[in-house]
Formats: structure tokens, sequence, C-alpha cells
């Protein structure tokens, strides 16, 4: 196999661009590389929001991962499709999406379904809610380790709202969440250091929730680039989610992690606006735009290209004086975030044996699928 070449399609002609491409091989071997990086597959929780199908959920299902973890309803329906045995809505459910997500629970009851709490007045609706359609719901406690976005602090408060929380008749707290994205130094062991500092009041609190008599609190920790050190603790459940794909920016950034690039976007040249520019069918709605214009998007087989614009539907690069570019060239590109990516597309299209081999529904990415 060409390594250098692994991307290239060879019925490219008939691709309309732009596409979001997956080469399932790829996929299973970073599947299989998460695996042997913890000890225990049952500790393993991947997050879904990077690819939001059920294709990609299956491979993973055959492997033996068995729990996974969403933020959407959609995201989470898509996994009751195929009857994942263990979901976690790693959201707080409020208002409509509360009763999306008790419609969930009840429309899918081979899955079970839990969600997160971080204050007791939405714990206390969710409750009423379970209540009224007689389900118990198992809720972790998301915690706030740095990321200030949502949870609450790690300590009195925290160890409060559990105790509550066990004493509501609709709702069942049995575990700890601990997302840590604000923690992503290329350095490990920089990464490392500020992760274990953040982790300390977290063991603390199950320590003492375990002295008080409650069964072990599970603690769903992480996310790519904490993986690595979450993956050596004890017990704690760990929730990469880029793995699946991978991207440009993860692919930089933590070296220590040799997940293979396992999905691409193809843009063709439409236009040559100036002597020493070309023009892409690649805009704002087709690759993930919330990076510097530099930091958008990789070319694989154009890594010299200088971006210098972009639009909706359009991106305007810098290829310089006798460039060998010409309308209808087909450029390999490689997102820096690849999840909001994958969300702009409906499709993926499925490439096996450098050939064009069917398709995968990225049905998550709606905001409902039936429910």
């Amino acid at each position: 196999m060409d390594e250098k070449n692994w991307y290239v399609i060879d019925d490219i002609e008939i691709l309309d661009t732009p596409a979001l491409v997956v080469y399932p091989a790829r996929v299973k071997q970073n599947i299989e590389l998460l695996k042997s990086m913890i000890d225990n597959p049952a500790r393993l929780r991947p997050h879904v929001k990077t690819y939001k199908n059920r294709e990609a959920t299956l491979l993973a299902m055959d492997a033996g991962i068995t729990k996974f973890k969403c933020a959407t309803i959609a995201e989470a329906e898509m996994l009751g499709i195929c009857k994942v045995p263990d979901v976690l809505l790693a959201y707080q459910p409020v208002g409509p999406k509360l009763k999306r997500f008790i419609q969930l629970i009840t429309s899918f009851p081979e899955t079970k379904f839990s969600c997160l709490v971080d204050n007791g007045n939405a714990a206390r609706d969710i409750s009423s809610s379970a209540v009224s359609n007689n389900i118990r719901i198992p809720v972790y406690i998301d915690l706030n380790v740095g990321m200030n976005r949502t949870g609450i602090l790690p300590g009195g408060e925290a160890l409060q709202l559990y105790l509550d929380c066990d004493l509501l008749p609709g709702i069942k707290p049995v575990g700890l969440h601990a997302y840590d994205g604000h923690i992503h130094d290329p350095d490990l062991q920089t990464r490392a250091e500020k992760c274990n500092q953040g982790f300390e009041p977290v063991i603390k609190l199950q320590t003492e929730l375990k002295q008080k008599g409650y069964p072990e609190p599970v603690i769903i920790a992480g996310g790519s680039p904490t993986f690595p050190i979450h993956a050596k603790r004890d017990a704690v459940e760990c929730s990469p989610g880029t793995y699946i794909y991978w991207d440009r920016g993860y692919q930089t950034a933590l070296n220590e992690q040799p997940f293979l690039t396992a999905a691409l976007v193809v843009a063709r040249v439409i236009s040559l606006p100036t002597e020493t520019k070309i023009c892409l069918d690649l805009g704002h709605k087709s690759v993930s735009a919330e990076n510097d214009l530099s930091k958008r998007i990789y070319f694989l087989n154009a890594p010299e290209l200088v971006m210098t614009g972009q639009s909706e539907e359009h991106l305007v690069a810098e290829a310089g004086k006798d460039h060998r570019y010409k309308i209808g060239d087909i450029l390999y590109g490689l997102p820096y975030h690849i999840c909001p990516t994958v969300a702009l597309y409906e499709r993926a299209i499925i490439i096996e044996n450098k050939k064009i081999a069917g398709e995968w529904k990225n049905i998550a990415r709606d905001r409902k699928i039936t429910i």
C-alpha cells in the first residue's frame, strides 16, 4: 500500500465536490488503536459528536465498545437506533429538550440513557418528569474542572447536590462527569500536570461520597487531549471523540497519539482569478471556519498553498507564479477541526480500495431525527 498517497481516489471524476470522504479501513484501525491504549475496553465511552452516523457506531460496537457519550438528542437517538446498551447525554436537558429526552428513554427501552445535572432546579425538573413517566434516570454530576462552561465546582456544593439528587424519586446519582477540554498543551508532560491538578478535587469528592456510604461513583473524564492521561487511571471512563477520524489540528498538537487521518474534504479548482491565485469550491459551508484562515484546512497534495480569503462557497489561495494548477484539479483537504466539519455534510462518501464504495448518512447532524 502506498502510504504516501493513501487518500487518492481512482474514480474521482464521478465525485461532485465539495465532498466529505471517509476511509473505513482507517476508521477500523483507529478503533483498534484506541482499544490498545487502555487496559479495558469497558472503560471506553467515546463521544459520537465527531462522526454522527450509525455505521461508525456499529464498527465500534463490533470491536466491543458498548458505552457512548453524546451531546444532542439526535445523537442520542442515533445511538438508540443502533441499540447501544449505555448512552450518556453529556448535557443537562432543559425545557423542551427534557421532554424529548424522556420520550427518547421510553422509545428505546433496550438502551440505558443517563444525563448530566449541575444544579438543584434542573435536577428537580428532571426528577418530576421522570416520575410522571414512571421511570428513573441515572444522572452524573457535571463538575467544572476549569472549562468554565457548565458544571459545578468539585467541593462542598457538588457533594450536597449529589446528596440532594439521591433524595429525589425520579433520578439516581451514579457518578461524576469531569470534562477538561481547556487542557490541550502540545507538551504531554505539561498537559498531564494540568490534568492531574484539575482531577485531584474530583477524586477527593469521590472519596467523600464513598465515606458517606454511597457506592463508588463512576467518573467519566476527559476528551481527546487528556485521553492518554486518564487512560492510565484505575476505573475512570474515558471519552475521546476525534480519534475515529482524527484531523490536522490534533495531528500536529497531539504527537503522542498516532491515530490515522480517516476523513477528508475533497475540493476542485473552479477558477484562476489572477496569475498567482486559485479559487476552490470550499467555502465556510464546507469546512469548519472557526479557526484562523491559515488553520482551517491542509491540502495533502498541495501543502504549499497559502489561504488568502474565504466566503460562503469559495476559498482563494495563493499558489505563486508559474504554478501548476488548472481548472478542475482535485485537492484532498485535511480539516483542522473535523467535528464541526462533519456537521456540514448530510453524508460521508465511503472510499474502499481507492474507489467510491457507498455512503454513510450523518443522520445525527440534524437537530431532530424523529424525536
